[in-house]
This record gives C-alpha cells, structure tokens and sequence, in this order.
C-alpha cells in the first residue's frame, strides 16, 4: 500500500498552535522518507505543560517560519493522498484549524485513524496508544516528536495492513471495520468505527400496563436511545418506557417523539460528536419535525 503517515506536536491547548509536523512516506508497504518541520505557533506561545510532553521550546521556534509559509511545501505532498495518524481526530483537526485560522482552503485527501483500526487487528490490549502499541510490536519510538511518531505510526500501519491482509484502501470497511475519513475543500467527514448491528426486537420488550402512566411525557409517545447511559443500561431504559405506556424505537425516524441522548464515543462519532441517529433528528427538526432531543438528566427528571 501506498500512505502517508502524519502527527502533529501543538506549543498549546490551541487546536491551531502546530509547533512541529512529521511526515512518513510510504510505497508499496515499505518506508521511503521521512520529514518533519519545526513550525513557529502564533505569537510563539507555548504552555508549560505542551513542552514537559515533546521538549519543544520557544528557542527552537523563535525563528522558525509560520505554518501558512511551510504550508507552501507541504500542501503538494498530501494532496489527493492517503494519510494515516495515530488519533485522527486530533492530528486532522489541528491540520483544519490551523488552515482555518491563516484563512487558507483544505486540500482534497482521504485519511484513516491508526488507533481505530488497531484495536481491530490487536484485540484485548490494555491500552491502544502508539507507546503500547510500539512496545507490543517491537518498533523503536522516540515519543512526542513528530517526525519519530509518525515514522513509528508507518511501521505500525505496515504491520496491521500485514495481519489483517488489506492491499488497499477498499479493504478497510471489511477487513478493519473502519471507514476512510475525507478531507476537502469546505468541509470533511471523518474516519470512523464501521460498526455491526444487531437490531434488537423491541417487541419483546412488554410493559407492565399497571405501571402504565398517562401523565407521562414519554406516555404513547415514540423513544428512542442514542450513546450508552451513565444511570443504567438501555435495555433497564427501554423497559421504562415500556412500562410507562411508551413506544420504543430502534431508529430516528418522522414518527420519532423523543430522542435521549447519553454519552458518545468521540472515537466513532467524531469530534462533532454526534450519532447517526442525532444528526438525522436535526435533520428533521429542521424541516419542521416536533421531535425533541433530550439529555438522559432530562430523561430522568420527566420519570
């Protein structure tokens, strides 16, 4: 497979403060290059904590050139590429940010989380981090410097394309559950967790009709769950609302009454962090549905 790997190092909590950038080049599942440059943030700020992680400082920065300068020489090495980062979500975004903030357009490239697809290829880990990963797969790291991060992240890609059989990237949805992310001008849809569903029969799901409330809000009324709960399971939920004399639904649809919305996993929904089920409840909020989009707080205090 043909990639490049990329990771970002940021002087601070600013998604749009890249202080260093590493780019890995790979042919045909083999390493050709590896580059990175040291890139002054706005007002050369750093917090104190950014450089206790990678040990860049305000020296090394001080007469380095901005990112819309380096801009010029990086821009035609990912366009229309594949590229790879080890946490998508916060390499990309700091690549969006920072091109939002000097006012510059995306360029057109697809891109894929390595932390995602790992997890498919090295079930039961502890933990998925590129040190853990690194460890496990014997590959050399130099943490929290760009270049050795993203040369480290090559090597690991290499090895999970390897046991998992993916010549391209057409095999990612069968063979690593993950989509491919989609960066471009205006916009971008992020890589994410392509997930097996199960539909549960909510059928079988009967209420109690002498717990049957008729001054609930949720009485005769469409519901409908997204995101996992912190107060109980879905299913405990689910049977709440059955016993009320509620309807539970499987899916956001135009008879949807109420969608309860718990906690997302920003590592399938994106750093939007919205559901499927959610974005589509907008939807037709916007075209005029009476449809309600409650937190599991309100859930609760409407029991």
């Amino acid at each position: 497979m043909d990639f490049i790997t990329i990771d970002f190092e940021t002087a601070n909590s600013q998604r749009h403060s890249p202080c260093e950038i590493g780019l890995t080049f790979v042919k045909g599942n083999q390493i050709i290059e590896t580059k990175s440059w040291l890139i002054q943030p706005i007002n050369n700020e750093y917090d104190g904590f950014n450089i206790y992680i990678h040990g860049i400082t305000p020296k090394d920065t001080v007469d380095k050139p901005e990112f819309n300068v380096i801009w010029n020489e990086i821009k035609p090495l990912i366009e229309n590429q594949f590229l790879i980062a080890h946490n998508a979500g916060f390499d990309i975004s700091v690549l969006r940010k920072t091109l939002e903030l000097y006012q510059l357009p995306f360029p057109t490239l697809d891109y894929s989380c390595s932390y995602i697809f790992s997890k498919k290829v090295w079930e039961g880990l502890p933990a998925y981090d590129l040190k853990t990963l690194c460890k496990v797969n014997d590959i050399a790291l130099n943490h929290h410097r760009a270049g050795a991060d993203s040369k480290a992240t090559a090597e690991l890609a290499i090895k999970a394309f390897q046991i998992a059989a993916v010549n391209s990237i057409d095999d990612f949805p069968e063979k690593l559950k993950t989509t491919i992310g989609h960066l471009y001008n205006g916009g971008y849809r992020p890589s994410e967790t392509k997930r097996i569903y199960k539909i549960k029969d909510l059928s079988k799901i009967v209420g109690d009709p002498s717990k049957h409330n008729e001054e609930s809000i949720f009485y005769g009324r469409t519901v409908v769950f997204t995101g996992a709960l912190s107060s109980m399971i879905r299913a405990e939920a689910q049977q709440i609302i059955a016993d009320i004399g509620g309807i539970n639904g499987n899916s956001v649809t135009k008879d949807t009454d109420f969608l309860v919305v718990g906690q997302q996993d920003y590592r399938i929904v994106g750093e939007d962090g919205m559901s499927n089920k959610q974005e589509k409840a907008v939807k037709l909020i916007e075209k005029g549905s009476s449809l309600e989009i409650i937190s599991e707080n309100d859930f609760l205090k409407n029991l």
